[in-house]
């Protein structure tokens, strides 16, 4: 949990309408929804104020609560082409669709600037919130204020200077087992293909790559590791150095499934025998002719969580100061490791099921 801004204003619920007019939010709520049963001098009251305040009415709140029509939620990723965002999306869906809440997704391709643009025009268009994995560290235009109240809930990157609520992948210690396994296994050369130190995944994941080399007592050998965007080609470039190297490592992580195919496709055309250990399964991991470990998380529960944490604070109202929903909580969702061993497809006694003629 993190802590909340003291002084920070706080979006307006129509309870704090109701408590600046003297009157129940009952009333404010006939007001607005323009019900009869109200003086006119009291409606046109607060009308006033809501006006003066700048409140918004939380239309999909209500209809969340009465099963009224369809609405909508952004969900913004960096690379709708990388299948964790791609099952990321699939678990939101699931999530909201419950709820009868559509996900309108859209992907910045690792943009900042078209990143701004999205989360702007989502937000002006009335989203009823928004469900963002951030291109970068600056969190700025993702902050409710600046969004007309809007909720946010951050994936798979925690909020830098706001307050909202986030769903994280355990990265360091995803990569940390990873690295004690190659260890354990008896590699002391390991080299690492990681993300750049700028993203929350590229610095927790080599961290936990750099803890469990200390722990082991081994000293990381810079020219055993490459920091790069998730890209197979580059992937693909990275471990070509690291095999060419006089003395090339004995063991490889990857940080995302990106490198890790990258990597494969290098490793299947050398001689050399490497293990791999990476971030993120692959639907194909068991039919490869190399040994491989995969770090393997639920990336469906990342979009369901985020999905539920703010579909809570939609079917709540606007938050008010001290509300567990509102820029409080952060779901952790946990790692383990998964061994694939080399597959053999030979028959060990090819004709052993045949029935041989006598000589």
């Amino acid at each position: 949990m993190t802590a909340s801004e003291p002084n920070r204003p706080q979006p307006l619920t129509m309870r704090d309408v109701a408590a600046r007019l003297g009157v129940s939010t009952m009333t404010v709520s006939r007001a607005i929804r323009g019900d009869t049963g109200i003086a006119e001098p009291t409606r046109q009251r607060v009308l006033a104020e809501v006006e003066a305040l700048g409140y918004r009415r939380n239309d999909l709140a209500r209809q969340l609560r009465s099963g009224e029509s369809h609405r909508l939620v952004g969900l913004i990723v960096t690379n709708l082409a990388n299948p964790f965002y791609a099952q990321l999306a699939v678990g939101a869906e699931q999530a909201a669709s419950v709820h009868g809440v559509g996900v309108l997704v859209s992907s910045t391709n690792g943009d900042p600037e078209r990143e701004r643009e999205l989360v702007l025009d989502m937000a002006a268009r009335r989203l009823a919130g928004l469900i963002i994995v951030p291109a970068s560290n600056d969190h700025r235009h993702f902050d409710p204020q600046v969004l007309d109240g809007t909720p946010v809930v951050l994936a798979a990157t925690p909020p830098q200077g706001i307050d909202v609520d986030c769903v994280l992948v355990d990265d360091f210690r995803g990569t940390y087992d990873a690295c004690r396994k190659l260890i354990g296994d008896g590699h002391s050369r390991v080299g690492f293909l990681g993300l750049p130190a700028s993203t929350w995944t590229g610095s927790e994941r080599y961290r936990g790559f750099a803890a469990a080399m200390d722990d082991a007592g081994l000293e990381i050998d810079e020219r055993y590791v490459s920091r790069h965007r998730g890209d197979i080609r580059l992937a693909e470039a990275a471990t070509r150095r690291l095999l060419d190297l006089p003395d090339p490592p004995t063991a490889i992580i990857t940080a995302n499934n990106r490198n890790t195919i990258g990597a494969l496709r290098t490793l299947t055309r050398s001689d050399a025998h490497v293990a791999l250990a990476g971030f993120d399964d692959i639907e194909i991991a068991d039919l490869l002719q190399l040994p491989l470990s995969v770090v393997a998380y639920d990336a469906g529960a990342v979009g369901r969580e985020a999905a539920r944490l703010l579909l809570d604070q939609i079917e709540s109202g606007a938050p008010v100061p001290g509300a567990a929903t509102y820029g409080r909580q952060r779901v952790l969702i946990p790692t383990h490791i998964v061994d694939y061993p080399q597959a053999d497809y030979t028959d060990p006694e090819p004709d052993a099921h045949l029935e041989q003629d006598e000589p």
